[in-house]
């Protein structure tokens, strides 16, 4: 993983681990790696992987079961909010790059309509 210097690596490993659970590379109620391997993995000091794991619980991400580890949460409701809130930020950055461009919401609208048609188009879009 790339690390952004402006922000805290706690936070990037956090944004990373969520976005693994809302596109589903980690499954509801599945288990998650120990600190040390969290901290193995994103190579990054096991006292930030333990403040992660922390902050994660702390926000209902996750939770721990004294003994067996740490799991992603049970509750689909979470990870949909999860999911709602990082589309919400990536519009936010989009509209506020379309904006310092001059670019009206209206026009943005638009110009993604006609991408989208475009790559339906080449048969590249979902």
């Amino acid at each position: 993983m790339d690390y952004n210097p402006a922000l805290p690596i706690y936070l990037q490993v956090m944004t990373a681990i969520k976005h693994d659970i809302v596109v589903g590379r980690l499954a509801l109620g599945e288990k998650m790696p120990s600190v040390r391997d969290l901290a193995i993995q994103y190579t990054i000091n096991p006292n930030t992987a333990g403040r992660v794991y922390k902050e994660l619980e702390s926000e209902g991400v996750c939770f721990t079961r004294r003994g067996m580890g740490t799991f992603v949460t049970e509750e689909e409701e979470k990870v949909l909010q999860m999911k709602e809130e990082m589309a919400g930020d990536l519009i936010s950055q989009f509209l506020g790059g379309m904006r310092r461009l001059g670019i009206s919401r209206e026009e943005a609208i638009g110009l993604v309509a006609r991408y989208q048609s475009k790559a339906d188009a080449d048969g590249n879009g979902k």
